[in-house]
């Protein structure tokens, strides 16, 4: 595991942070902290891994060591590539902290029998609650509700509308459009949403190691396409700085989005940036 770029400053902010609404801290890839006015913290898909070079190489810095995590309420994670779980990034925020990790059931698969985080880390496995389409958790001054996601490379993806008394927060994972977020966007109000973009690029292969046209993530077009039906007032884009080859200029956006009602904004963030509901 690389050692953090930036020492612990960006764990040491998120703790001495004091909103008045919801803080959200972008952290490259998809990964995001939440804190709320009351203190409650959450980390969606926190990953602080390199990739596999040459096929996959990480182009931004590492923001922080997951030792460096001690409070932490909830981590959640959206599907179970190894950019969203990964143990070497999340185990130890479990380690260290009282927070459940929540995820849906071929995730929560991947942390417990293919990298047998409670053997490697010391987690038990009550701490872990696998969750589906349709639940609603509460944790702390969060209402959670699981919803639908719509990526076809991943087994069992979700996505997360986190309802708090100053607004609403969505995350998509690596979603792309799907028919159902018109019907989220008519029953939430969401103030802020998270939709990975990113360019169509060739990677190497898994097996040949001989480039290939891969598509991960939503298009120009299909990140507003889905911000339109869900009806966000801001768009963040994510992911798009990540990958080698996956690279994408989010700016761009803004002509695709100019002529929709929604969104109403882009949040144009770069690793480490806050923004606030």
């Amino acid at each position: 595991m690389s050692v953090s770029d930036w020492s612990d400053w960006l764990p040491r902010a998120v703790e001495a942070a004091d909103p008045e609404t919801v803080a959200v801290w972008y952290l490259g890839c998809n990964g995001f902290f939440l804190k709320g006015s009351d203190g409650t913290t959450l980390a969606i898909d926190p990953y602080v891994g390199v990739g596999d070079p040459p096929r996959t190489v990480r182009m931004i810095p590492v923001p922080f060591d997951p030792e460096d995590v001690t409070e932490l309420d909830g981590l959640l994670a959206t599907h179970e590539h190894t950019d969203h779980v990964h143990g070497p990034s999340q185990a130890p925020i479990l380690e260290n902290t009282d927070a459940t990790y929540y995820a849906p059931d071929d995730s929560v698969d991947v942390a417990l029998e293919d990298e047998a985080w409670t053997e490697n880390y010391d987690v038990s496995e009550d701490r872990f609650e696998v969750v589906a389409e349709g639940d609603t958790l509460e944790i702390g001054e969060f209402t959670v509700h699981v919803e639908v996601a719509h990526d076809p490379d991943a087994t069992h993806p979700v996505s997360y509308v986190i309802e708090h008394e100053s607004g609403t927060f969505f995350h998509g994972g690596d979603t792309k459009p799907a028919e159902e977020f018109a019907e989220l966007g008519e029953e939430y109000d969401i103030d802020l949403g998270v939709l990975a973009f990113g360019a169509i690029g060739n990677i190497p292969d898994k097996e040949t190691g001989e480039p290939v046209r891969t598509k991960w993530y939503s298009t120009e077009n299909e990140i507003i396409e889905a911000a339109s039906d869900l009806q966000l007032d801001r768009l963040l884009p994510s992911h798009w700085d990540m990958w080698k080859g996956m690279t994408a200029d989010p700016t761009t956006l803004h002509h695709h989005a100019q002529s929709f009602e929604y969104p109403e904004r882009l949040e144009i963030t770069e690793i480490g940036d806050r923004v606030d509901i």
